[in-house]
C-alpha cells in the first residue's frame, strides 16, 4: 500500500536530504566538545558558528543574536519566562498577547500569571487578526512584552508584527514572536519586523525535532531558564547539540536560497488544491483564516455536514489535522477557530491541508478527489 499523501507540513516537515548529509560528518567522526580546545573540539566549535551565520543569515540577524535551543517551546519559553524573570518582581509586569497564540506562549504566560504578572489576552477578527490598536491601547505603564505570533499555525493568517513592534517600540516595550510557522514561507527579518526576540522551530523548517533558536535583539536582556556552564554567551548552559545544529544551519541555508521560488510554488499548489475543493463541493466547503494575508501553503477549509476527524478517518490515503476534537459524541472546537468566531456547525468540519516542499501536483489532485468522494 502506498504512503499517504502528507499534507501536514505544518504539524512538521521531514528532513531535507542536504540536511541528512551535512548531518552526518557530526554523527560519525566530529563528535567533539565545542568547548574542548583541541582539534576534536575545534572542529565542533568551528559548525557551531558556521550554523549560526547561516541561521542568522535567513533572519537578518547577527550571528551572536543567535540563540540554539532544544526547540521552539523552549525558544518560546526562554523569550517569555527570560524577560519576567530577568525583572525580578514577576507582580510587577504586564504582558500583553493574543487569543489565538500556540500553546507554547499561552502556557507560560498562564504560569507567569499564577506567580502575579498580569495578562492581557486580546481577541482576534473573523480571519484571526490581531487589531494593532488594541495592544495600543492594552499597553500600561508596567507592561514589559508583547508576544504575538507571526502566522497561525492552523488557518494560516499572518499577523501585522511591524505595525505591533513600532506601537511598542513608542512605549519601550520588547516584542517577541512566535515565527515558527512562517520561516521559509515568507521573508522573515527581524530588522523589518522590529521584533526583539523572534521563536524558531527547527523541524518545522526540513531540520529535525529537538532543535530551534531564540533570536535576540543586541542588548535585551533574558535570565536563562537553564543554569550552568556558560553556553550560548551565558543565555542557555549546556553542551551544544552539534549535529542538530549543523542540520538546522544548513536548513536555514537552503531556505535563504530558494525563498521566492519557494514562496510561488507552495502557494500554487495551495490554490490549486483550494479551487479544485470549490469546483466540486461549492457552499459545501468554505475558507478559515485571511483569503491573502496568509501563509502560501495553509488551506484551513469547513466540510460542511462532515466532522473533520470523521472526514480524515474515511481517507487514510491522506494525512492531515483537523480544527475539532471528538470526546464521547461531543465535537469541540480549537481555541483558534472558536477565538474566530467560526459557528460550531460549521466549524466542526474544519480540516487544515498543508502543503510543503515536497508535495506534487499530481498528490494534490488526488486528494481533491479524495476528499470531494466522501
Amino acid at each position: 500500500m502506498p504512503a499517504p499523501i502528507y499534507l501536514d507540513y505544518n504539524a512538521t516537515t521531514p528532513l531535507d536530504p542536504a540536511v541528512v548529509e551535512a548531518m552526518l560528518p557530526f554523527l560519525h567522526g566530529h563528535f567533539g566538545n565545542p568547548s574542548s580546545t583541541h582539534a576534536y573540539g575545534k572542529a565542533a566549535h568551528d559548525a557551531v558558528a558556521h550554523a549560526r551565520r547561516q541561521v542568522a543569515g535567513l533572519l537578518g540577524a547577527q550571528p551572536d543574536e543567535i540563540v540554539f535551543t532544544g526547540g521552539g517551546s523552549e525558544a518560546s519559553n526562554l523569550a517569555l519566562k527570560g524577560v519576567i524573570f530577568q525583572k525580578m518582581r514577576p507582580e510587577a509586569c504586564h504582558i500583553i498577547t493574543s487569543a489565538v497564540e500556540h500553546p507554547a506562549t499561552l502556557k507560560p504566560c498562564a504560569f507567569l500569571e499564577r506567580l502575579g504578572c498580569k495578562i492581557t489576552i486580546l481577541p482576534v477578527d473573523q480571519y484571526g487578526l490581531v487589531d494593532p490598536d488594541a495592544v495600543r491601547q492594552a499597553i500600561t505603564s508596567s507592561t514589559v512584552l508583547v508576544t504575538i505570533m507571526h502566522a497561525n499555525n492552523e488557518v494560516g493568517t499572518l499577523e501585522p508584527i511591524r505595525e505591533i513592534a513600532a506601537i511598542a517600540r513608542e512605549r519601550g516595550v520588547l516584542v517577541h514572536t512566535d515565527a515558527a510557522q512562517s520561516l521559509g514561507k515568507v521573508p522573515v527579518d527581524v530588522q523589518e519586523l522590529g521584533v526583539d526576540l523572534l521563536t524558531v522551530a527547527g523541524h518545522k523548517l526540513y531540520a529535525p525535532k529537538g532543535i530551534g533558536v531564540l533570536y535576540v535583539r543586541r542588548g535585551v536582556q533574558l535570565e536563562p531558564l537553564i543554569h550552568g556552564a556558560g553556553h550560548e554567551a551565558g543565555r542557555r548552559a549546556g553542551t551544544e547539540n552539534v549535529p542538530y545544529i549543523v542540520g538546522l544551519g544548513k536548513a536555514c541555508e537552503l531556505s535563504t536560497q530558494s525563498l521566492s521560488a519557494a514562496t510561488q510554488r507552495l502557494q500554487k499548489l495551495r490554490d490549486r488544491l483550494w479551487q479544485k475543493l470549490q469546483e466540486s463541493l461549492g457552499r459545501k466547503v468554505t475558507l478559515n483564516g485571511h483569503p491573502e494575508k496568509r501563509l502560501p501553503n495553509t488551506l484551513n477549509v469547513n466540510f460542511i455536514g462532515h466532522i473533520g476527524a470523521d472526514l480524515l478517518a474515511k481517507i487514510p490515503q491522506i494525512a492531515a489535522s483537523t480544527g475539532s476534537a471528538c470526546h464521547e459524541g461531543l465535537v469541540t472546537l480549537s481555541p483558534v477557530l472558536k477565538a474566530m468566531g467560526v459557528p460550531p456547525e460549521i466549524g466542526r468540519g474544519a480540516v487544515r491541508l498543508s502543503v510543503g516542499r515536497f508535495t506534487t501536483e499530481q498528490e494534490i489532485d488526488q486528494a481533491a478527489q479524495l476528499l470531494t468522494g466522501v
